[in-house]
């Protein structure tokens, strides 16, 4: 009986492993998604603004019917009216509305695979700040020489990847900049997510909250912009139809996330959907590239290089959230 036990445990670990790499598959996917509908759109904050504008609609749907989310929020409420959590913290989702306006103007310079490298690097360097401030409420922790080998490797891996290209003087430098600031935002957010989610205790909740914060950050940022006439709404294209598919990955993301964290815990999570989220934005890369992809001998250097960062840092350079549910 134990052993048949063993035998269904490990089944069900394998599917949710798999399921892991697959999340990491799905943001490869949809920084493709979000980088094509701005290319056609030609406005990044417009597309960015579509993308979370989609997501927030299907997750306030999920949430009429969802009671666990109305008591995270009460419970958010709870906790900021006891200064518990500072109220500067709930504007997070605003840092997760830049991530996407930036990603959907690099992706389309440098491609899938060159943008992933570039993002991880950035939320690896960025977490060592992170964890050395205390910013995730667990308190602070310490360099150590393996955490900032880490982050070394990880930003040594960008110069590697786009080595060829500017050699070549084939790339933008501040694209790839921007690519590597891009992560350090993701990289503050969960930190953020985490003091947020210990109060929700909802991760759904959570999620619902930066999909309103970074929806109203665009609507903001993209009104002043016409306002002011540096920038001109345009009207949405009638398809590809997968170009509007980005707000539904990401509540996917969310909802595969919130199950296989709990389940397999950060570590082994982080570790095997950032393998997944490299493979996808190579295979992207290759199968179905942007005009600004390139993939070469120093690209796959770079992303073995990458995934070699993650593995010395334990995974541990990625904010840890302790959810029930995963942003």
């Amino acid at each position: 009986m134990s052993l048949l036990a063993g035998k269904r445990m490990n089944n069900v670990t394998r599917r949710l492993e798999l399921l892991a790499a697959l999340s990491g598959v799905l943001i490869a996917t949809q920084a493709r998604v979000n980088g094509e509908l701005s290319h056609i759109l030609g406005n990044s904050v417009e597309a960015a603004l579509v993308s979370f504008g989609s997501g927030l609609l299907i997750i306030a749907s999920i949430a009429i019917f969802n009671p666990t989310i109305k008591v995270g929020v009460r419970n958010l409420s709870a906790a900021v009216a006891r200064k518990e959590i500072p109220r500067w913290t709930l504007f997070a989702g605003m840092l997760g509305g830049s991530f996407v306006a930036i990603q959907t103007q690099v992706v389309p310079i440098v491609g899938v695979a060159i943008y992933s490298v570039a993002s991880i690097a950035g939320q690896t360097a960025a977490s060592l700040l992170v964890d050395k401030i205390g910013l995730t409420g667990g308190g602070k922790k310490h360099f150590t020489k393996r955490r900032v080998s880490a982050a070394g490797i990880t930003v040594f891996a960008v110069m590697v990847s786009v080595l060829d290209r500017i050699e070549a003087n084939n790339l933008s430098i501040w694209a790839v900049l921007f690519g590597t600031f891009a992560g350090s935002i993701v990289g503050f957010q969960r930190a953020l997510n985490g003091q947020i989610n210990e109060s929700t205790k909802q991760g759904f909740t959570t999620s619902l909250l930066n999909f309103t914060m970074g929806t109203s950050f665009l609507v903001l940022f993209l009104g002043i912009g016409v306002l002011i006439n540096r920038t001109d709404l345009v009207p949405l294209p009638a398809g590809p139809w997968w170009i509007y598919t980005g707000g539904v990955i990401g509540v996917i993301y969310i909802a595969f996330t919130s199950t296989i964290v709990q389940h397999l815990g950060v570590l082994t999570f982080t570790l095997i959907s950032v393998g997944g989220q490299l493979v996808g934005s190579l295979l992207i890369d290759i199968f179905s590239p942007t005009a600004g992809a390139q993939v070469s001998s120093y690209l796959l250097s770079g992303i073995l290089l990458t995934y070699l960062g993650v593995v010395v840092g334990g995974g541990g350079n990625l904010p840890k959230l302790r959810l029930k549910k995963r942003e």
